[in-house]
Order: C-alpha cells, then sequence, then structure tokens
C-alpha cells in the first residue's frame, strides 16, 4: 500500500476516536497537508508533512507508515514522527497551562451574603431615588 486517504489514517493513527470526526475536522480546514488546505479523500503517503490541530493543540509530524486499521497506542504511534518544534511547542504550551493561575481562585468574595445583598439593595434604592 503506497497511498491512503487522510481521514483514515488520522482514525488509524489515533488522532481522531472515528473516521466522521476525522473527516470532519479536516473539512474544518484543521489538518493540513505539506502546508495546503485538503479534502477528507485527499490520499496521503509516507513523508508527507502534516499539521494537525487538536482541541488547540498543534501538532507537526511525518508520515512513516500507512494502516487501514486501527490498532494499539503504540501501533498508532509507529505511524508518524513528531518534529522536534512540534514538542518543544507542546511542552512550553503544558508548561504555561500549569503556571496559569486557577480561574476559580480569582474571584475572592464568592456568593454575597444576605448582608450584602441589603446592601446592595439599599445602595440601587440611593440611585433611582436620586433621578425622580
Amino acid at each position: 500500500m503506497e497511498k491512503l486517504r487522510l481521514d483514515k489514517w488520522l482514525w488509524a493513527a489515533r488522532f481522531f476516536k472515528t473516521r466522521s470526526i476525522a473527516t470532519e475536522e479536516v473539512q474544518l480546514g484543521r489538518i493540513k497537508v505539506n502546508g495546503q488546505d485538503v479534502k477528507p479523500a485527499r490520499e496521503v503517503k509516507i513523508g508527507d508533512m502534516l499539521h494537525i490541530v487538536q482541541s488547540r493543540i498543534p501538532y507537526t509530524v511525518r508520515v512513516v507508515g500507512l494502516s487501514t486499521q486501527r490498532g494499539g497506542a503504540a501501533t498508532a504511534q509507529s505511524l508518524y514522527q513528531e518534529t522536534a518544534e512540534s514538542l518543544e511547542l507542546r511542552r512550553q504550551r503544558a508548561e504555561q497551562h500549569r503556571l496559569s493561575p486557577e480561574p476559580a481562585q480569582t474571584i475572592s468574595a464568592g456568593r454575597p451574603t444576605k448582608r450584602d445583598r441589603r446592601d446592595l439593595k439599599g445602595w440601587g434604592d440611593r440611585w433611582s431615588a436620586s433621578v425622580d
């Protein structure tokens, strides 16, 4: 086998859970082959460079094998080789994500108490009274 449909290869390489999801991602333009937008039926061959954006995570991989069957994770990883730049970029993004603050911790006060709500209500009444 020298060539294989792109959506079938993405499914076999375990980038996407189903072929229909792989097809949809290709149609949305999240997959590029050799820097070009492609269709799901585009045939990939060994040596092609793929740029894949999966859940906002970019991958740049070289096709090193073809398979029509979906196998285990080790088999799937043998179908491609990720570039060093792609690995470094993903490592940097993971580090930034790890160091970013938890959004829930930026909210200091939390839910207002009954007293806070009464104070807020009184504050709004003062503004409406001054307009009249």
